[in-house]
């Protein structure tokens, strides 16, 4: 049975500390979910068994998963050497609306408070078998938040100038934009470089594992 939202965060974290440690199995089997054997054809399939787990209530909404809290919820799949194995996605990309401010952007509501848990995700490891690693509670520091607002900045001025087809996945120190979509065929509606509306690809914001490492590094012992 799927737990009511936590009421504060102590309730949060301490509903993912009793996670810590246990299988991918095990915590699909608290709530009456099948494991599968791989994630093939199941993205996403651990993120959304936490989501289950610890009682998120944002749904599908622009908001932190706990909505009451303001606390956004990410799973970190790590290596053997408890580093991140990719990008982590933060949401997708506004193509139609100005740029607006950065305390009111989806990027900064989403990762003022973070909560991490890190996944075992070493390709050896049957998904069943995988460990769910101790929480960690999260917000940027003046100097990680300083990198993630230039980043901002720079992107969505280039997507207000119609610049879009030029982002690659190279611009952004610590955050990037890249096309996100189930299906190659997925359109949205952007704006070119004369302001018309166009159909393009939907893109996403997505932290670079370079900047999720540095996380790791400051609050775990990291080999």
């Amino acid at each position: 049975m799927r737990p009511a939202p936590p009421g504060t965060e102590r309730e949060l974290l301490e509903r993912a500390v009793a996670l810590a440690g246990l299988t991918l199995q095990q915590v699909a089997g608290r709530i009456g979910w099948p494991c599968p054997p791989d994630l093939r054809r199941n993205k996403g399939w651990s993120g959304q068994l936490l989501e289950e787990v610890l009682g998120t209530d944002a749904g599908s909404l622009a908001e932190p998963d706990f909505r009451t809290l303001g606390v956004e919820l990410k799973s970190l799949p790590v290596d053997a050497r408890g580093r991140p194995r990719e990008s982590t996605y933060v949401c997708t990309v506004p193509l139609e609306s100005s740029a607006g401010s950065w305390e009111d952007s989806w990027v900064f509501n989403k990762l003022r408070r973070v909560l991490w848990i890190p996944i075992e995700a070493d390709p050896a490891i049957p998904l069943p078998r995988r460990r769910v690693g101790a929480p960690l509670l999260w917000s940027p520091d003046p100097r990680q938040e300083a990198l993630l607002r230039r980043d901002w900045e720079e992107l969505m001025d280039m997507v207000c100038l119609g610049e879009l087809e030029r982002i690659t996945a190279h611009h952004g120190s610590v955050l990037q934009i890249r096309p996100k979509a189930a299906d190659a065929r997925a359109l949205t509606w952007g704006v070119d470089a004369s302001g018309d509306r166009v159909l393009t690809t939907p893109r996403g914001f997505y932290l670079r594992s370079r900047f999720t490492a540095e996380i790791l590094q400051q609050h775990y012992i990291i080999p």
